[in-house]
């Protein structure tokens, strides 16, 4: 089973956008300026999404706990 380019983008933007929500509420209660949080933010927003891309696009090749369903795996 394989997942297409497209569904590791969208899968790259949305986690982006939790994870980065995240890093900007950390950096604000670390540094305690908005602007440095945003900044980190934005920064980690873009390198982040282009690593996790990869990692997916990487991840979709490998068989590790994959396995192809068979009739007998929805039987009642």
């Amino acid at each position: 089973m394989q997942e297409k380019a497209y569904r590791s983008i969208v899968k790259t933007v949305s986690w982006r956008a939790v994870g980065t929500l995240d890093t900007m509420v950390i950096s604000y209660l670390v540094t305690g300026s908005l602007k440095m949080a945003a900044s980190i933010g934005s920064i980690e927003l873009f390198t982040k999404m282009i690593l996790y891309y990869y990692h997916e696009r990487v991840w979709n090749k490998i068989g590790l706990g994959r396995y192809k369903a068979t009739s007998n795996d929805y039987s009642i």
